[in-house]
């Protein structure tokens, strides 16, 4: 990917996702604003935050700096994480959000 698709505050531009789309890809952009979002926006925004943060792959900073994968938190709508604990807390969030959205499916 070309540092023209990378967004330097998190996450891809338009131009990364269209870039990956072309492939055959469905990549939408981050929900930021998990009350306001759809059911299935709440959806995708749990699986993401568990996903890479419930055991994340690597460092949250480097050189002094935060790395892609705590700055992906930011184009998601949440602080970006300095520490491992803080990135599983952002897990812990999801979980707990997995839970309530369970507990409000339709029967």
């Amino acid at each position: 990917m070309r540092k023209v698709h990378k967004n330097p505050k998190g996450g891809l531009t338009a131009a990364g996702r269209a870039h990956y789309n072309a492939k055959g890809s469905n990549l939408k952009p981050g929900v930021k604003s998990y009350g306001s979002a759809s059911r299935s926006d709440k959806s995708r925004w749990v699986n993401w935050a568990t996903r890479f943060y419930s055991n994340p792959r690597g460092p949250m900073v480097k050189d002094g700096k935060p790395t892609r994968l705590a700055l992906m938190a930011r184009a998601w709508g949440q602080p970006v994480p300095k520490t491992r604990e803080q990135a599983q807390a952002i897990a812990a969030k999801a979980r707990a959000r997995s839970q309530a959205l369970k507990n409000s499916r339709p029967k």
